[in-house]
């Protein structure tokens, strides 16, 4: 079994297990989150294409007078205006929101709500704050974007035979209608491993005229999720289901490619980690050709949007850990930070302080999860939020979320019920708490109770991991340091993180020594080992 959270994949039986004892004593039938999808190998596109809650922001898009823009983040949707530093929620559930795209008259939102069960359309009024759903068909709709006539909305669904193709549909008195699968569904020969052998299409974007629609697919190739195509999105006024597409640009994209145009159509901005281990922004003429990078770093920028004046160009950045909303100028390449330094909630937020305690009464670093009535879950805004791939739905409405602390932990929770739960590894019990309703702040304290080990003759049991990966998905930049954080989280003594490659990418690659990592600590030992990655021999790990 192999489990995610987030950018630390913990694949070894101890962290499945780990996962597993959250549903309790009642043996626990779980499932994939997403059975939606008939696609190999699901970490993937799970942890870097499908949208997931982060205690920063995910996507963003613009506001049509380039002053403002509307982002997900922690669940919610926000507006912000770029000359200041204070975020106005527009969204609180039910579910989780993401991958917001503003109508070119600034009136509406649509962006996609994840309810635990499947990845629906909604289209919100930003006058009134009201939202409606736009599709309802249970399966995973992500990655909308309004035509530049307000009319349409092109969007990747999985409700045709659970794969991921290009839909577009009309807009009418606040309703989807006459929507059409514009692209092929194609059942290629290539000796695929990684990837279907039916094509995919994913992340479409309009041209400024209207005409065509650009969207990555791998039609024709082996490796990676594809290249960038344009395919005719109109002829006579009505929309073209099953024109045939044209390949402008390849190279062995990793599912975070989004690509954009720039508002006069001669330029398109995607993320790209050719030539490197990380994603960065790198523009190409829209009909083809050279691409170009326009920003640098050990770290990814992914997600970028043009402004409509043309001026600048928003992404998503993980440069110091957490995802965090970047403005860069599309012509001198300066960059800034929007933060949100005050966020003004949609309901009365409460300060929630938990102190988990060891057998020594002292705090103890360990994984918290903390979920309101709904199930929504709530951290720290400078924590991790991890998700489980898998989930028993008898026992949640959402896969478990959780996070990692030092011991101590402060978080902003709404009015209502909460449940939390606290687990330290094997060594500890899991410990769950309640709230019922309660006004103002909250302080809590958890101590971890410890369970009675096998005695196997005098000798210590030691918990490992022995197949973890820092950076090799998901939306984080880990590092070694931070890592041994997340073991200690963990009960972990021995950390192996595995380098290994992903098509063209070797992710952490200058963290392989040969030697003791330099992060460890008496308590933790990293060692960067390998993992060998062919279709032949299967997955070879090296410690």
């Amino acid at each position: 079994m192999r489990t995610s959270n987030k950018h630390v994949i913990w694949a070894s039986a101890v962290a499945a297990l780990l996962l597993v004892m959250f549903a309790g004593a009642v043996p626990a039938q779980r499932q994939p989150v997403l059975k939606q999808i008939d696609l190999p190998h699901p970490y993937y596109y799970r942890e870097m294409y499908l949208p997931q809650l982060t205690t920063g922001p995910s996507a963003v898009c613009w506001l049509p007078d380039s002053r403002e823009v509307v982002y997900s983040m922690a669940g919610s949707l926000w507006r912000q205006r770029l000359d200041s530093g204070a975020a106005e929620e527009l969204t609180s559930g039910p579910g989780y929101a993401y991958q917001p795209d503003c109508s070119p008259d600034g009136h509406w939102i649509v962006y996609v709500n994840y309810d635990g069960q499947a990845l629906e359309l909604r289209m919100l009024d930003l006058a009134t704050r009201k939202s409606t759903a736009l599709t309802s068909n249970g399966a995973v709709n992500v990655e909308p974007r309004w035509s530049p006539d307000g009319r349409r909305i092109a969007f990747v669904s999985t409700e045709y035979n659970r794969r991921f193709h290009i839909f577009v549909g009309d807009v009418r008195e606040g309703k989807l209608t006459s929507v059409e699968r514009i692209t092929g569904e194609t059942r290629s020969t290539l000796p695929r491993y990684y990837y279907s052998p039916f094509d995919t299409e994913i992340s479409p974007a309009w041209s400024p005229d209207g005409k065509d629609l650009l969207f990555v697919s791998n039609r024709g190739h082996i490796y990676g999720s594809g290249g960038l195509w344009r395919i005719p999105a109109r002829d006579g006024g009505e929309a073209r289901p099953g024109a045939e597409p044209r390949e402008i640009h390849f190279e062995e994209t990793t599912w975070k490619t989004r690509p954009d145009f720039s508002p006069d159509g001669k330029r398109i901005v995607f993320s790209s980690y050719a030539g490197r281990q990380w994603h960065q922004l790198w523009v190409m003429p829209s009909g083809g050709g050279d691409a170009f990078p326009i920003s640098y770093g050990e770290y990814d920028n992914t997600n970028p949007r043009w402004s409509p004046d043309g001026g600048r160009i928003a992404f998503i950045s993980n440069r110091n850990g957490n995802t965090e909303l970047w403005i860069q100028s599309a012509t001198g390449g300066a960059q800034s930070r929007l933060l949100a330094a005050e966020r003004r909630y949609l309901r009365g937020m409460r300060e929630l302080r938990i102190a988990v305690l060891g057998p020594d009464g002292k705090p103890t670093p360990a994984r918290l999860s903390v979920t309101d009535a709904d199930g929504r879950a709530y951290a720290p805004e400078d924590s991790w939020l991890s998700a489980d791939d898998s989930i028993d739905r008898t026992q949640r409405p959402f896969e478990a979320h959780y996070f990692h602390c030092d011991g101590r932990a402060i978080l902003r929770v709404p009015p209502g019920s909460l449940t939390i739960e606290a687990m330290k590894g094997f060594s500890f019990a899991v410990e769950r708490r309640s709230i019922t309703e309660a006004q103002g702040a909250l302080s809590m304290q958890i101590k971890l109770q410890p369970l009675a080990l096998p005695d196997d003759s005098g000798k210590e049991w030691v918990s490992g991991d022995l197949h973890v990966h820092m950076n090799y998905g998901g939306a984080y930049h880990n590092t070694p340091k931070h890592l041994i954080t997340q073991a200690r989280a963990e009960n972990l003594g021995v950390v192996q993180s595995l380098i290994v490659n992903k098509e063209q990418r070797f992710p952490d690659q200058p963290n392989f020594t040969g030697k003791l990592d330099l992060a460890s600590t008496d308590e933790t030992l990293l060692w960067q080992g390998q993992e060998f990655h062919t279709s032949y021999w299967g997955h070879l790990g090296l410690l």
